[in-house]
């Protein structure tokens, strides 16, 4: 089965979430949350993780973490390990308290997109129905907002609420500041809300393309048996880099594919090295350099070096001699004389 490629570097942001196994609770009860906090401040504490925002599930949690290090694994490791320790020997318990991996989504610093899922975690209350529409959302206790909210003093030590404060325009030791955080978050509560969090929830990456190709570049040494949405994008970037040398090559632009011949020499020596060079399919081929349909293309290149087929000999047929049609005589009969009969 494939697996998500995890993707180190200083200064690395990352959405990790993870659920209990069969989907079952990891909590308890408060007890149990306190306890995960106090692991998550220990793990904090070995590694110099700064967490931007965090919520806890009845059957998962959501953590929005910054690391200064290249540690995430070995951090999440000891996390996850010791907690499921701790859990296992307070309920009298063994085994697995979560199932499978966690997941880990990379998070562009820059352009806003740290607000956005801190936003997608600190809603998740709201989304699950755990908070009446009528009780704002600093009522859920067990998310990070509480502490956003609370006087700089009083968060925890590994809570960084400044950046993210910072990002909405706001000043973070301002209780105005405060407040119009907690304001922005329930008018994104509202049904009529356009947020979209669907690259949150199924993205392998969230940010924009120089952030994209930054991963890429980090990722392509390392690739393995890794998940599908991260070996196509590896694929395909690798492929626009290969038509782009071949344009530069031969001193075209991107632009002049559409204007020359599907089945232009020139194009067909660019698809000839992406199908020896790159996974990339017949159709993302034919559709990058114009060639037509999938099935043309494959016959160019079924083509291409072979002795081009000879058209069957066929049986000359025998030259055919006009031949005059016989004579025909006419003999006019004489007209019936009774006398003779």
């Amino acid at each position: 089965m494939s697996r998500q490629l995890r993707v180190e570097f200083p200064g690395a942001i990352y959405h990790v979430t993870n659920r209990g196994n069969r989907d079952e609770a990891i909590f308890r009860d408060d007890t149990d949350r306190e306890r995960f906090l106090q692991t998550l401040g220990d793990a904090c504490g070995k590694t110099g993780w700064q967490v931007h925002a965090y919520c806890l599930m009845p059957s998962h949690f959501h953590l929005v973490i910054e690391t200064p290090q290249p540690n995430l694994v070995v951090g999440i490791k000891w996390f996850l390990g010791t907690y499921t320790a701790r859990f296992n020997r307070r309920h009298r318990l063994s085994g697995h308290l979560f199932g499978g991996r966690y997941r880990a989504l990379p998070v562009a610093g820059a352009g806003g997109y740290l607000r956005r899922v801190c936003d997608y975690v600190h809603l998740n209350p709201a989304r699950a129905q755990l908070v009446s529409p009528q009780a704002p959302l600093r009522a859920y206790a067990w998310t990070s907002l509480p502490a956003y909210l609370a006087r700089p003093e009083d968060r925890p030590a590994w809570l960084r609420g400044d950046r993210l404060l910072e990002e909405c325009g706001l000043r973070h030791n301002s209780p105005a500041g405060r407040r119009a955080l907690e304001q922005r978050l329930e008018d994104l509560r509202a049904p009529d809300s356009e947020t979209d969090f669907t690259p949150i929830r199924r993205g392998w990456f969230f940010g924009d393309e120089p952030f994209r190709l930054e991963l890429l570049s980090r990722m392509e040494p390392r690739l393995g048996r890794h998940s599908g949405a991260e070996v196509q994008a590896l694929a395909e970037n690798k492929a626009v880099r290969v038509v782009a040398e071949e344009l530069q090559r031969l001193g075209m632009q991107a632009d002049d594919l559409e204007r020359i011949a599907k089945g232009d020499e020139r194009k067909l020596r660019i698809a000839l090295r992406l199908r020896a060079e790159t996974t990339m399919t017949l159709a993302w081929i034919a559709r990058r350099l114009h060639m037509g349909v999938p099935t043309h293309l494959s016959h160019l290149l079924y083509w291409h070096g072979r002795p081009k087929p000879r058209r069957p000999r066929t049986v000359a047929q025998r030259p055919t001699h006009s031949v005059r049609p016989p004579e025909t005589v006419v003999i006019e009969a004489e007209p019936f004389n009774p006398a003779f009969d």
